[in-house]
Order: C-alpha cells, then sequence, then structure tokens
C-alpha cells in the first residue's frame, strides 16, 4: 500500500477488510474510541492513556522516538499519526516499507482537532460518527468560549506560566508550543513570550515573568516529588504564584494532547485560572 498524507478535506476509502491500526498519538487514539472503532486498534504509543481501555493494548513507544521495528511488530495495515510523530527517518521507512500512514499535521489548534476527527473517520470508514462528532465538538466549544469570554471581560487575563519537568529537570513553555495554545485558549495570558518551545529558565527570568500562577502535569508533579517541591524551587517559590501558592495541575494527555476532551480541559482549566488568579 501507498504511504498517504491527509491535509485539508483529504478523504480515505475505507478498507474492504478490517485494518489492524497503530494510533501513534494518544489525541488520535482517543478519537478512534469516541467513533467506537476501538475494535480495529492493534497498538498504541506510550501517550495513549485513554481511555483506560488503552492499558489492555501493546505500546509501540514514545510518538517522537519510534523504531520501524518495534512498529512492524504489530502488522499493521494502518498507521494515524500526526506530524509530531518521528524520527522522520522512521516515518520514511515505514512508508517504504508498504504500510498506509495517515499523517495529519499539527498546529495546536480547535481546527486541528476537527482535522483529526475528519481524517481518521474517513481512514477508518466512520464518516457518519465522524460527523456526528465533529458537530457535538463544534457545539461544546462554541459554549466554552462563550464561558470563557464572558470571564476575560469582567477580569484581567491572569499570567500563566507552564511548567514541564517529566523527566526532573523543569522547563517552561514559550511561543508556538501546545501549552502556549492553550493557556491562550483558555482565556490567560502565556506569562513567557520570549522565545519558542521549552527552555530551563532562570530565578531571574522567572520573577521577571512574574506569573500570577503555575500551570502543570500530574507527570511533572510526579517527577520532581510534589507539589511543594516544585513551588519551592528557586525562582518559583519568589513569583507571585509561588508566594501565593497557586497552581493547577493536570493530566498530559487531557490538556496537550488536543483531542475530543479539548472543550472539557478548557473549561475546567479556565475555572481554575480565573478562581485563583488575583483580579
Amino acid at each position: 500500500m501507498l504511504s498517504s498524507q491527509v491535509s485539508g478535506q483529504t478523504s480515505l476509502p475505507p478498507s474492504s477488510t478490517k485494518a489492524r491500526v497503530v494510533s501513534l498519538s494518544g489525541a488520535l487514539t482517543e478519537i478512534v474510541y469516541a467513533l467506537g472503532a476501538q475494535s480495529q486498534l492493534v497498538a498504541v504509543d506510550s501517550t495513549s492513556t485513554f481511555p483506560a481501555a488503552t492499558d489492555a493494548l501493546p505500546k509501540v513507544g514514545y510518538m517522537r522516538q519510534l523504531s520501524a521495528e518495534g512498529v512492524l511488530a504489530m502488522r499493521p495495515t494502518l498507521l494515524l499519526a500526526t506530524s509530531e510523530a518521528g524520527p522522520a527517518n522512521v516515518i520514511t521507512q515505514l512508508k517504504n516499507a508498504g504500510v498506509k500512514i495517515v499523517l495529519i499535521p499539527s498546529d495546536h489548534s480547535f481546527e486541528e482537532l476537527r482535522h483529526k476527527v475528519r481524517a481518521v473517520a474517513s481512514a477508518l470508514g466512520f464518516i457518519a460518527e465522524g460527523k456526528a462528532l465533529e458537530e457535538k465538538l463544534q457545539r461544546d466549544m462554541t459554549a466554552v468560549q462563550l464561558q470563557i469570554h464572558s470571564k476575560t471581560v469582567l477580569k484581567t487575563k491572569p499570567r500563566v506560566l507552564f511548567v514541564l519537568s517529566h523527566n526532573g529537570t523543569p522547563s517552561v513553555s514559550g511561543k508556538g508550543s501546545a501549552a502556549d495554545a492553550f493557556i491562550k485558549l483558555a482565556g490567560a495570558t502565556n506569562a513567557v513570550q520570549e522565545f519558542e518551545g521549552y527552555k530551563p529558565m532562570t530565578a531571574e527570568a522567572l520573577l521577571t515573568a512574574a506569573p500570577d500562577l503555575i500551570l502543570t502535569t500530574k507527570q511533572s508533579i510526579d517527577a520532581v516529588g510534589g507539589v511543594e517541591h516544585l513551588l519551592e524551587r528557586p525562582g518559583i517559590s519568589l513569583t507571585p504564584a509561588g508566594k501565593n501558592r497557586r497552581i493547577v495541575v493536570m493530566e498530559a494527555l487531557y490538556m496537550l494532547g488536543f483531542g475530543p476532551r479539548l472543550p472539557e480541559a478548557l473549561k475546567e482549566v479556565s475555572t481554575h485560572f480565573f478562581a485563583l488568579a488575583k483580579h
């Protein structure tokens, strides 16, 4: 089979036999389940942690650090991935092996989520289910955006610092990341705009950023040994967020995956943002 890259509203005809699908994205895995197509899944990547049923599926590693051998061992007929999957040479190897790949561009937006739903539904032959899911997500997102807008009109947008520490060494998010997009969609301001992606920050830079609150993942809290250890780190402890112990902790995929739980996650985090931040 030829590899395929999905862009715009390209659709793929469903296979005449049930596909052996490997999902290389937690968000795409969630969409497969939301469509009711999970019986086609034979393996997933390590970011696929929701729903709980994914625990029973074989794992092929982290989506950014894949091995062709590990993926091909699952005998896939279809791979679902975003443009964040890699390394690039492994994706090329998988294409050369004749596996069909649905590769979806990732730009951390609601439109990206809609695109994911359309692409996965088309590839798996669940067109009607995909249309229904997309319409539900649009309704939910519209409602959440109205709620967030009502808060931002009445109150000052809080300055939020996103801290990532899955390997024990904290970095913070600048522009262009999933965290940056999530913070802005939730009606807040990313406290760090001086660089793109993730970088460690000095205590002085953290003080200059002056975040009203800290946003981080449950995995980061586990890696540093708890909320107290994070808030006591040099620099963080002296920020407005650190001094007032304002911190929001969420599960990584729920917050950063831009999957079908995005409206729910935005509603939850915006409530925390405007309840905790100074007015």
